[in-house]
């Protein structure tokens, strides 16, 4: 893999660009203070695998025990988010605790559907407050319909392709059901958020603000932490179900 890139939450891959946080692989016995001071975006990864914060000098081994994580998981994860994504991943580690795995995932789905979106809309609602009612609509229109698309997407997962997986773990297969189908149907959800950014930047008839400025960077912020995040379902959850589909049919 490339060290001249790392992608993040809240930045996407670009290997012409010279990274700001740390390269490297990061291990087990990593203080965990060091990662979260040298790659910010991974308090949400940590947060997402039910760690907290308080953990003083312990190192990443250490926190994930004491927090019930599978800390090979947790690296493969932080390590994947770290480094350049961009080439393609031909080795899964068979070790990864696919269980783990979608409790990872399950947060995320609640930190965007229950805090993430709600709070920009809220954002977003006073911020447009003092302009015309007919662009107001236009704007929370685009909004809710990209919120909509982002929960349909997640719910799927939710009530289908997590369950299926769990099945798989008990060794039970499901006849009509593949992850194959899911990778297929694994849609994209940019389109909306890209319109609604074009609205904001070039068409917003009024004086901005840091109030909507602060509001446009949470939208660039929650788009780019949102394409990190089926880069995880793509290139880490999905092969790890494929090869789980394959020990389940063997035995």
């Amino acid at each position: 893999m490339s060290k001249n890139c790392i992608f993040g939450p809240f930045n996407s891959p670009n290997k012409n660009k010279k990274s700001m946080y740390k390269n490297g692989k990061y291990r087990e016995t990593d203080k965990m203070s060091d990662l979260i001071c040298e790659n910010y975006p991974m308090v949400l990864v940590m947060s997402r695998f039910g760690i907290a914060l308080g953990f003083g000098e312990k190192n990443i081994g250490e926190v994930c025990r004491l927090n019930g994580v599978d800390p090979n998981t947790f690296l493969t994860v932080v390590n994947f988010l770290t480094e350049d994504i961009s080439a393609p991943i031909t080795d899964i580690d068979q070790s990864l605790s696919i269980e783990t795995l979608i409790t990872y995932l399950h947060n995320a789905h609640d930190y965007f559907l229950e805090f993430r979106l709600p709070h920009i809309r809220r954002k977003l609602t006073e911020a447009i407050g003092n302009c015309p009612q007919d662009v107001a609509f236009v704007i929370t229109k685009f909004f809710d319909e990209y919120a909509a698309e982002v929960k349909k997407h997640m719910s799927y997962e939710e009530k289908t392709v997590f369950p299926y997986v769990r099945n798989l773990l008990k060794g039970i297969k499901d006849p009509k059901y593949n992850i194959t189908i899911f990778r297929k149907h694994h849609d994209q959800i940019e389109m909306k958020i890209i319109e609604l950014k074009n609205i904001l930047i070039k068409y917003y008839p009024g004086a901005g603000g840091y109030l909507l400025n602060s509001v446009l960077f949470d939208i660039f912020a929650t788009e780019q932490d949102l394409t990190s995040h089926n880069h995880v379902e793509d290139y880490l959850f999905v092969p790890a179900i494929l090869a789980l589909e394959k020990k389940v049919v063997q035995e």
